[in-house]
């Protein structure tokens, strides 16, 4: 099993999604002689999952039954377990387009967290590119490797354990992209310029505070950046359901004669528009936007290396 190479049947040691619907999933290592709680009953790893196609409708003890998905990026990004706050796919989606990243990229990541934006960059690098991703954190920097290891990417990245604004990311004039993810971006970014390639790298810097943002954009400045340009994505959802609205009572237009004879009782009448006067209402589909939603998660601050 790998997060970037689709495996057909679950394996023992693999890393499996239980989805029970679009709003409760969870990963679940595969062991064999394991089992699985659910609200659904028991799954046993040894005769329910090992051997089993992905995408399979798997029946629990109790007779409810659940999928069993490969792991992707985006349900890791849903799914993982939080060390530290974390970009979703809203973010994730902008920031790899314009990073301009495509496979053969190599790209520096500060800091790892929890690996959400780290396996979506090493996905859209691969087979060829390569990620040197640095978290200050040493715990955080060790199960990082970890996960990298358990989801058979390990060869794609390099995790570095050290502080990004005092000691750099450890490579020289490679890199095609730099993304940050520090309180104080503004100290890395004399490092990042180092770490690009000669030029035409791209950097990009999430930040929650406006005010990170302006010091970061003068750093960049003083270190000769370009295209200077600072983002915040929005995601609005809309649920699709049918409304009833009362038909306005408009009078009847003068010299208007087409209810003239007009018989209930024949069924060639029956469905007909005037056929039920009194109703009053009609109903139709209409997209509404939800009451709740995800309002600001962060700035996203792109510039070009000169």
């Amino acid at each position: 099993m790998s997060f970037i190479e689709y495996g057909d049947t679950i394996k023992d040691g693999d890393t499996a999604i239980v989805f029970l619907g679009h709003e409760s999933m969870f990963p679940v290592k595969v062991q064999h002689g394991s089992v699985t709680q659910t609200k659904y009953g028991v799954i046993r790893h040894s005769t329910d999952l090992i051997g089993k196609k992905y995408g399979s409708k798997v029946t629990c003890s109790k007779g409810g039954w659940v999928f069993i998905l490969h792991p992707t990026p985006e349900l890791w990004t849903v799914n993982l377990p939080h060390r530290t706050q974390i970009l979703y796919s809203t973010d994730i989606s902008i920031i790899t387009m314009m990073l301009e990243l495509k496979p053969g990229s190599i790209v520096c990541e500060s800091g790892t967290g929890s690996g959400s934006l780290s396996h979506a960059l090493i996905r859209t690098v691969a087979p060829t590119g390569h990620l040197y991703t640095v978290e200050f954190h040493q715990q955080r920097a060790e199960k990082a490797r970890e996960e990298f290891r358990e989801h058979g990417v390990e060869h794609l990245v390099t995790v570095t354990n050290q502080d990004v604004c005092k000691n750099g990311f450890g490579v020289c004039s490679i890199a095609d992209a730099v993304f940050l993810d520090i309180p104080s971006p503004w100290e890395a970014i004399g490092h990042a310029k180092a770490a690009l390639k000669v030029e035409g790298g791209r950097i990009c810097s999430f930040s929650p505070c406006i005010e990170q943002v302006q010091r970061t954009c003068l750093a960049m400045e003083e270190h000769g950046f370009t295209e200077i340009n600072t983002l915040e994505i929005l995601l609005r959802v809309y649920n699709v359901r049918t409304i009833s609205l009362q038909i306005p009572d408009l009078g009847k237009a003068s010299g208007d004669n087409s209810n003239i004879g007009f018989d209930s009782s024949n069924p060639t009448n029956q469905g007909s528009p005037c056929a039920n006067p009194q109703q009053g209402t009609v109903q139709f589909k209409s997209g509404v936007p939800l009451r709740e939603m995800v309002g600001h998660t962060g700035y996203l601050t792109f510039a070009t290396k000169s």
